[in-house]
């Protein structure tokens, strides 16, 4: 195998598949990428680069000078530390026996291959269900996955849950003691399909964020016998894309009944206070220092301005006071600190409304582009209050 090709565009490729490679692998030669280069019609041909664990699989194609065709599988993990240190000039690969040379201005090295007849075959790609915008599905998933369970010991939690209704995607995920909701809009292949589907929190995330590149992503599903179980993305980067290609994932689903989630959400509010998103969430990490995993942070609302405390007794303590807009009866409630401020963080309106029934029932946060705006449904986050002692049920 020989193909000769630019440096970025080899060291973003090599980057972009090899980490999903497992840090711990089970067999040797699933540490590392398979290099397949084909030779083109016209003269330029392209080089697949593919990683696989059994559970997620990768896949980038770029274009390259190839003058010998040809497939080996190289330590991946290795080779992405050599390519993002080379010198910005074309790079050759060559290949001697079981070694693999490669080049680039007056840096050589030679590495040794894997047997590539022992990698296992990727699985294949679903068929296509829709498309979705690249910027749009990172930022959904990225509002939903600071609530997915960390926990491995119950795999469902750890999961997102992906929910096809025509044209509207519902991304949901919760750790028991918060829960998010995320719904945007995408183009379905088919106007009435439904679908769902149990995506491992930290793949999903992973996966759309690398596939920011292009405008759009291809999402497949699995349906039928063949690949049951199986989901798959595909983001398309054709002409004037630097000699970047497609670039593909799979995932292997979760199994497990997810959470009936919907009806958490209460039907009415008796209460809702409106505050500034940045501000609040300034306050809320300032006096957060004081609190521990343990602690709680308090938010007490009355007419006009919240105020915000967090330590007790004698430990550290913190208060500050901000202005908020406030529907309703005064109300003290208490949060995890941690889960109040991962909810603030991905909120990406100038204003934040809290829902309440009453303070000791799920409190939910919304985004809100102006005071004189309602809140956006599209984006949900639901948050178990604290119980403190001497503070009222509300």
């Amino acid at each position: 195998m020989k193909f000769r090709v630019e440096r970025d565009v080899l060291s973003e490729a090599v980057a972009w598949t090899a980490r999903s490679l497992p840090s711990r692998p089970a067999a040797p030669v699933l540490a590392g990428l398979v290099f397949e280069a084909v030779e083109g019609d016209g003269g330029e041909g392209s080089v697949t680069l593919s990683g696989f664990d059994y559970e997620v699989s990768s896949r980038a194609e770029i274009t390259a000078d190839v003058t010998e065709p040809g497939r080996i599988l190289i330590h991946g993990k290795l080779l992405a530390d050599i390519a993002k240190s080379l010198p910005n000039r074309p790079v050759e690969f060559s290949t001697e026996g079981s070694k693999v040379l490669v080049s680039c201005g007056s840096s050589r090295f030679t590495l040794q291959t894997l047997p590539v007849e022992d990698y296992p075959a990727l699985p294949t790609m679903p068929t296509a269900t829709g498309a979705v915008t690249a910027s749009g599905l990172a930022g959904a998933v990225s509002q939903v996955a600071i609530a997915a369970g960390r926990d491995d010991t119950i795999p469902m939690l750890t999961g997102i849950r992906v929910e096809i209704e025509g044209d509207k995607i519902t991304l949901v995920a919760t750790d028991r003691f918060r829960l998010a909701v995320r719904e945007l809009q995408w183009k379905p292949e088919q106007e009435d399909m439904t679908a769902t589907a149990l995506i491992p929190s930290k793949i999903l995330a992973d996966t759309a964020k690398a596939l920011t590149g292009g405008d759009w992503v291809s999402l497949a599903l699995s349906s039928g016998e063949a690949g049951e179980g199986l989901i798959g993305f595909e983001s398309g980067e054709g002409a004037g894309s630097g000699g970047k290609g497609a670039r593909r994932m799979t995932s292997r689903l979760l199994s497990g009944e997810f959470v009936k989630y919907r009806s958490l959400f209460p039907n009415e509010y008796n209460i809702t206070a409106t505050v500034e998103t940045g501000p609040f969430l300034e306050a809320a990490k300032r006096v957060s220092l004081v609190a521990d995993r343990t602690s709680p942070i308090k938010l007490a609302f009355t007419q006009g301005e919240v105020t915000l405390e967090a330590g007790a007794g004698d430990e550290a303590q913190a208060s500050e006071a901000m202005d908020a807009v406030l529907d309703g009866d005064d109300i003290t409630v208490s949060f995890n600190p941690a889960f109040l401020l991962d909810g603030l963080q991905v909120i990406d309106t100038p204003y934040a409304q809290l829902s309440f029934t009453v303070a000791s029932k799920p409190a939910v946060l919304m985004g809100r582009p102006a005071l004189d705006a309602g809140p956006l449904d599209e984006f949900r986050y639901l948050m178990m209050p604290l119980r403190v002692p001497g503070q009222s049920a509300g």
